[in-house]
């Protein structure tokens, strides 16, 4: 595979816009079929040509190239953008999008490179891109894909543990819970293709051996291959560890059992008290909001380390406090500064999709957000991060 084009100057640009039969150009009037656009991004990503090179999709432009003379606004470079992290396009697809004026028309250009996990779904269906037009990936075209991807080096969700074997994995979940949330209800109907073919489809095994995501996610036992993968969860009459412990659980299991436990140990502890600054009109508040906690242990499942330690997430409540802490620092570049600024990175890009399909997470990079304006809204300090390079810990403070 060629090496990805991060940017293209104005002169490629205007030489792509006039190719009327590239399969890596698409125009569009306008973005009022945000669906439409999404399928093309989806294609894109998928590169089935194993171009090597990013896809263009050229929205202010008509069929033939001419300029449409839309109104390239604030608003719509929005819309663009979210296609990115709206959570319905998995594995995220690598977007960028720009303002260009090209051949004297002032055009929205979103560029789409290559993903390094194919195949892409958009909705639970895979496009592709065959000359100008994006269809359906057909089984022979998702064949491919996957072949493409096991050339790659994967991230250590996506890898295979040679370990393992398939019936390892809790065959009667996936196929009655997460197969329905993965892959669109028709396309499922339709399906006639084998378990195996399927799972494979889905990064959730390769070359007959469970991906590690697969396992952390859908294992009978977990613990068998990654003796971290459990949530620990304290809970202190006092406001140090050295206080006596009042409740503790070791949760390990299906991701989807062991965050629904979290959730209910949240509820059971969280205390509640009156607002009597409120008026007549007088509400309870909870000593810490339950999206918060939610968004917070979600991310740590989602983003904590896996690979080469056997440390779990640690959930540390306190009288005036909950700590909850994950293995390993924020990954990649990613900082304290850019995290509160919205930015992301993935370490597990697999756990991360399997998390989004089973309704864990509605809309990437936004959990931080969410968390500190519902701590806001309760009354609640801003959270405190901590970081180094074996453990990120988010502490959230009582009202």
């Amino acid at each position: 595979m060629g090496s990805l084009i991060v940017a293209y100057t104005n002169a490629e640009l205007e030489a792509l816009m006039a190719n009327l039969e590239s399969d890596l150009v698409e125009r569009k009037r306008s973005a009022s079929d945000l669906g439409k656009i999404s399928r093309t991004v989806c294609a894109f990503a998928n590169d089935l040509s194993s171009s090597g090179v990013a896809g263009v999709l050229f929205v202010g432009v008509e069929d033939d190239g001419s300029c449409a003379d839309t109104q390239v606004s604030d608003g719509l470079l929005k819309d663009l953008a979210s296609l990115r992290d709206n959570g319905l396009t998995l594995p995220l697809p690598s977007l960028d999008v720009d303002v260009r004026t090209l051949n004297g028309c002032e055009v929205a250009v979103v560029t789409v490179q290559p993903s390094p996990q194919p195949p892409v779904r958009y909705k639970g269906r895979v496009y592709v891109r065959v000359g100008p037009t994006t269809r359906l990936a057909s089984h022979a075209d998702e064949n491919r894909l996957g072949e493409r991807r096991r050339a790659i080096d994967l991230p250590y969700d996506s890898r295979p543990e040679g370990s393992a074997q398939i019936p390892d994995l809790n065959l009667d979940y996936i196929e009655s819970q997460y197969f329905p949330s993965a892959i669109a209800d028709d396309v499922l109907k339709q399906n006639q293709r084998s378990l195996n073919d399927q799972l494979r489809s889905l990064r959730l095994q390769t070359d007959g051996h469970p991906t590690v995501g697969a396992l952390l996610a859908f294992a009978n036992d977990p613990l068998t291959w990654l003796a971290g993968a459990y949530v620990q969860f304290v809970r202190f009459d006092g406001t140090d560890v050295s206080d006596p412990i009042k409740d503790q659980k070791l949760l390990s299991g299906l991701i989807p059992d062991v965050l629904r436990e979290v959730e209910t140990l949240f509820n059971l502890g969280n205390s509640t008290a009156l607002d009597l600054s409120s008026g007549p009109r007088e509400r309870r508040f909870a000593s810490y909001p339950m999206e918060a906690m939610r968004q917070i242990a979600h991310n740590a499942v989602m983003h904590r380390s896996y690979e080469n330690t056997n440390n779990p997430i640690r959930i540390y409540w306190y009288d005036d406090r909950v700590e909850i802490e994950s293995p390993g620092g924020l990954h990649g570049d990613l900082t304290k500064e850019r995290l509160l600024a919205g930015e992301t990175a993935y370490r597990n890009p697999l756990i991360a999709e399997i998390l989004r399909n089973m309704g864990f997470a509605q809309t990437f990079g936004v959990g931080i957000a969410r968390t500190r304006r519902a701590l806001e809204e309760n009354g609640n300090p801003e959270p405190e991060f901590y970081d180094d390079a074996n453990r990120f810990i988010v502490t959230l403070r009582a009202v």
